[in-house]
């Protein structure tokens, strides 16, 4: 049917050029009438269908569907009102499956870092991304900065109590980059001595905040996430709020200077405010090996209620990259260069912090 010519039913027009259509053989009863003319006569519409008009043309599309006329009793099948979604919901279940066979057979891969690909994309980001859309809401501004292919290192704010802000991250990056993209971020040590914290976050692709496997990373053409700020920016009073902690000794420029990789800074806002640290029991942080036990106005007041975060409004932007491919391999060694390109990008995570507050609504719109 898709290459079938239309034909308009009005026989007032010219002919010429096509095929003269066969005549039909007359059953006994039928007779022309008396002056009626051999070559012009009036075609009568067929049933249940109106007649096109003549200064209307009729194209394929517009054409509603015809039923064949050379083989009878042929009709055309027509699909199902609910095709596509029972498709769809056949192909989910059949990849489901799948994912699950290979699961129980172990035939999936796994990186040097313990990096579970398909895990990530099919479950773990699938139960953090509710999180990202309907509850923070999060906003990315700048994804076009981060390069398509080739290692970079994203560098960003660090605060919320609990580290969600590096989670957001990750899923912003995956969601909103066009080349799908899997940010590694670089965690503390404490991260990986949890017993089920440790698992995710290697099957995440996340590893240990050291210069060795950033490196290593980095060298792979990754996509590699650090938060300089550490303990002092997530553990910091609701008092300090989006003022940026100390940067440490910059060793994350050293990194990106050895590989010749771009430096990404990243401003996060909303996170903030999930949790307002309005006090710190220390005594308690001590005897259970924490490097600070927090006290909000819901916790522990509250008790596991208390744990809920508060549904705020984030902004998560990308600045210009900083290139340092154009440096002498001896400049990660250089300490005042260290120094400046670190002040450099807490400056511009900063200045940003300042204009998105600026420009936020409210904390929760």
């Amino acid at each position: 049917m898709a290459d079938a010519k239309v034909i308009p039913f009005d026989d007032d027009r010219s002919r010429a050029g096509t095929v003269p259509r066969p005549s039909r053989r007359r059953s006994a009863g039928s007779s022309r009438r008396k002056g009626e003319s051999a070559v012009v006569r009036e075609v009568q519409p067929l049933p249940g269908r109106a007649r096109p008009q003549d200064d209307v043309q009729v194209t394929q599309e517009q054409q509603p569907p015809q039923e064949s006329q050379d083989q009878p009793g042929h009709q055309v099948p027509s699909p199902a009102p609910d095709g596509g979604v029972v498709g769809g919901l056949e192909r989910r279940i059949a990849g489901g499956l799948s994912f699950l066979r290979r699961r129980l057979t172990g035939d999936y891969e796994v990186d040097d870092f313990g990096y579970d690909a398909e895990l990530t994309d099919q479950v773990l980001m699938s139960l953090v991304r509710p999180l990202y859309e309907k509850y923070f809401r999060v906003e990315v501004k700048g994804i076009e900065n981060i390069p398509a292919e080739g290692g970079a290192l994203i560098v960003a704010n660090h605060s919320g109590t609990l580290p969600l802000d590096g989670l957001m991250m990750q899923v912003a990056v995956h969601d909103n980059h066009p080349a799908d993209r899997h940010l590694r971020l670089l965690a503390a040590d404490l991260v990986f001595m949890l017993p089920v914290v440790n698992e995710l976050a290697r099957k995440a692709g996340h590893t240990l905040a050291c210069a060795e496997d950033a490196e290593r990373l980095l060298g792979r053409g990754e996509l590699v996430g650090v938060m300089p700020e550490g303990f002092k920016g997530i553990g910091k009073p609701f008092s300090e709020r989006y003022k940026l902690q100390r940067f440490g000794r910059g060793g994350f420029v050293s990194t990106a200077l050895r590989q010749g990789a771009p430096i990404i800074p990243c401003s996060i806002v909303g996170a903030e405010e999930i949790y307002p640290m309005i006090g710190n029991a220390k005594t308690l942080a001590r005897v259970l090996g924490f490097p600070y036990f927090p006290i909000t106005p819901t916790f522990p007041l509250l008790g596991p209620l208390g744990a809920i975060p508060l549904p705020t409004k984030w902004t998560i932007q990308f600045g210009e990259p900083i290139r340092t491919d154009g440096y002498p391999p001896e400049a990660a060694e250089d300490p005042m260069l260290m120094f400046n390109l670190t002040d450099q990008v807490r400056e511009q995570i900063q200045h940003t912090l300042y204009k998105l507050l600026v420009q936020r609504r409210s904390v929760f719109f």
